[in-house]
């Protein structure tokens, strides 16, 4: 599924295998445009302006871009789980958050703090483009591909974030 996930179907029922990263029709590119008005960004809830941030100075990560992030990942949703099972508000996987000793992944104060400690390396390895791409791809593609990946969601992830950068 273009967002992840799976289908799971009885083998009668698929008639072809198509490639998981295809190009929009011609229909939901015209929508994009309408879509902008739908998709604003949302205002940081007050119980997490702080946390934010705090967190973000604690670290020497500025809090627009951890907010940005927050937004586009789980639109601010503390109990958000992906198809793939990244969890929280920053939407981290498991493996990632211990690496920052992060085990309740659902408590917005470890979540945002482990997401920041993971960002904050990102953005020491790399320029904020090609960080937020191995946030959303991991480094292993981003050194792969030598910059931000080939994959539609990671580039859509990584405009997605500048565009509410350039707001605020």
């Amino acid at each position: 599924l273009r967002s992840g996930g799976e289908i799971h179907c009885a083998e009668s029922l698929i008639t072809s295998v198509e490639p998981d990263e295809v190009d929009y029709s011609d229909e939901v590119l015209e929508a994009l445009p309408f879509a902008k008005i739908v998709f604003e960004p949302a205002p940081i809830p007050a119980s997490y302006r702080d946390l934010i941030s705090e967190t973000a100075a604690r670290h020497g990560v500025d809090a627009r871009v951890v907010s940005a992030v927050i937004q586009v990942e789980s639109a601010f949703h503390s109990r958000a789980v992906s198809p793939k099972g990244a969890m929280g508000l920053m939407q981290l996987m498991p493996a990632t958050g211990r690496q920052y000793g992060a085990l309740d992944l659902f408590d917005p104060k470890i979540n945002v703090d482990a997401g920041v400690q993971h960002l904050k390396k990102l953005l020491s390895r790399y320029q904020l483009p090609i960080a937020l791409a191995a946030y959303n791809a991991g480094e292993a593609a981003v050194d792969r591909f030598g910059g931000i990946p080939p994959f539609r969601e990671t580039q859509n992830y990584v405009t997605r974030i500048l565009r509410l950068l350039n707001r605020s």
